[in-house]
């Protein structure tokens, strides 16, 4: 019996091995950061911002960067007024963007085995990895490795302001 099992175990394996063939998922990636935030929904106010500070070009660019990106709720959790005030000084503005932004494209595997990293607003975000669940400062990843062709968005459910 186990012989037999040990065919059949073999046999899906070699047939998985020769169907499916591995896939580099930054080749498939055609659009880039701001192309693939605009194109899934959740993140009007955040490519809002962008455009308000000026960081569409550089978002563009060829990067890499990695950027937790905070969904439309997240910005909806700030106190009432914040988004609108900031809208208004592009200055402060572009250094809380920055600050969700680490150059470099830093998976969520890798980002789980760090303590913390160098932002764009050059300050720096503790990244913590418990229970199954990444937490950047006080922001949990609710969706990582959405992969672009500059980079990585990881989502995320808090907007990051820094200290």
């Amino acid at each position: 019996m186990r012989a037999f099992q040990w065919i059949l175990a073999s046999t899906m394996l070699l047939a998985v091995a020769t169907f499916v063939q591995p896939v580099n998922a930054a080749d498939k990636a055609d659009k880039d950061i701001v192309d693939t935030a605009v194109a899934a929904g959740q993140f009007e106010t955040l490519v809002t911002a962008v455009k308000a500070a000026g960081l569409v070009d550089a978002l563009k660019s060829d990067g890499p960067f990695t950027v937790f990106a905070p969904t439309d709720e997240a910005f909806a959790k700030l106190p009432k007024g914040t988004v609108e005030s900031l809208l208004k000084d592009k200055e402060k503005l572009a250094t809380i963007l920055k600050y969700h932004v680490v150059a470099g494209k830093v998976m969520a595997a890798d980002a789980a085995k760090l303590d913390s990293a160098d932002t764009l607003a050059d300050k720096s975000l503790k990244i913590k990895a418990k229970d199954g669940a990444v937490m950047i400062n006080n922001a949990k990843v609710v969706k990582a490795d959405i992969v672009t062709s500059n980079g990585v968005i990881h989502v995320i459910d808090t907007v990051l302001i820094p200290e």
